[in-house]
């Protein structure tokens, strides 16, 4: 398969192929049926597939097959997928839609929802270990890596303090805490497996971590402006949810002007940690730049 330059082409290509995966490995797994069903239900709900697309987009950048990052892209977004069946729970956000589709728990209870979860969270690990394309220490560091920025000290800590931040007025800097974890300790991973599986020199993985730190940040605040500005048909969910369950977003602290400049100055921070690289960042570009612009 030849990659294609195009982001747009980039993202319709391996978007597919890593749904196709996804859901081809599950469903070759032995387990009861409803299991694999709400498993699936939620891998099928579309998205952006933004994480496994820059784990791959970086390995393109230095040259390599992105095809190497397929197993670990596809653990990615199932990490990813369970996260969010997690969080549309009536414990967690109490969501009814995901995506314009009815949430896991709406379809299937919400015992199955949290097996489902656990499900796709504990299988990720397993297809890292197991792909042959991958070499031992190659692996232990990205399962090592995955695990340290999905678990306490990254997406599930921040989800901690996103809840604990709630009804309670946050300064700048406890609200990026929060975002720095939850959001975007999975895009640092995304970026820096991509780095990983290229055989980046630490200098290069440097840049790469203040790259993903940039568009981390930028990811989440642009998400809050969409929970204000966006539509529930273009973002698959209700809008203002954030404000009704009173919680500290950037359009709240600064106003919708100053998250917006806050917004374009983590941009600029991240495209300036790409121009410290030797290699062809061309899509890693357009993808914060793509952050920033998206409407969903």
């Amino acid at each position: 398969m030849n990659p294609p330059t195009d982001l747009k082409e980039f993202q319709q290509q391996y978007g597919e192929l890593i749904t196709s995966h996804m859901v081809g490995t599950v469903q070759n797994l032995s387990m009861p049926s409803i299991l694999k069903e709400a498993m699936t239900y939620s891998l099928q709900a579309g998205g952006k597939r933004i994480r496994p697309i820059l784990l791959l987009a970086t390995i393109k950048a230095f040259n390599k097959n992105p095809m190497l990052g397929l197993n670990v892209a596809s653990s990615l977004e199932m990490i990813h997928t369970y996260s969010l069946i997690h969080d549309d729970l009536p414990a967690m956000d109490d969501d009814d839609l995901r995506r314009g589709k009815p949430t896991n728990h709406k379809m299937f209870g919400e015992a199955m929802a949290i097996l489902a979860g656990d499900g796709l969270l504990t299988y990720s690990f397993q297809i890292i270990a197991e792909d042959m394309e991958l070499s031992s220490n190659m692996k232990i560091k990205l399962i090592a890596l995955l695990a340290k920025c999905a678990g306490p000290q990254g997406m599930v800590g921040g989800q901690v303090a996103d809840i604990e931040g709630e009804n309670k007025q946050l300064s700048v800097k406890e609200l990026e805490n929060i975002h720095v974890h939850k959001t975007g300790k999975l895009l640092t991973f995304s970026v820096l497996a991509g780095g990983i599986i290229s055989q980046a020199t630490d200098e290069e993985l440097g840049y790469l971590e203040q790259f993903a730190y940039h568009i981390g940040l930028a990811f989440q605040i642009q998400d809050d402006i969409l929970d204000i500005e966006g539509s529930e048909e273009m973002i698959g969910k209700p809008v203002g949810s954030d404000e009704s369950k009173h919680k500290s977003t950037y359009p709240r602290l600064l106003m919708i002007k100053g998250a917006k400049e806050k917004l374009h100055f983590h941009l600029d921070e991240a495209l300036t940690s790409l121009n410290h690289l030797t290699v062809d960042s061309s899509l890693l570009s357009e993808i914060a730049q793509l952050i920033v612009v998206r409407n969903h």
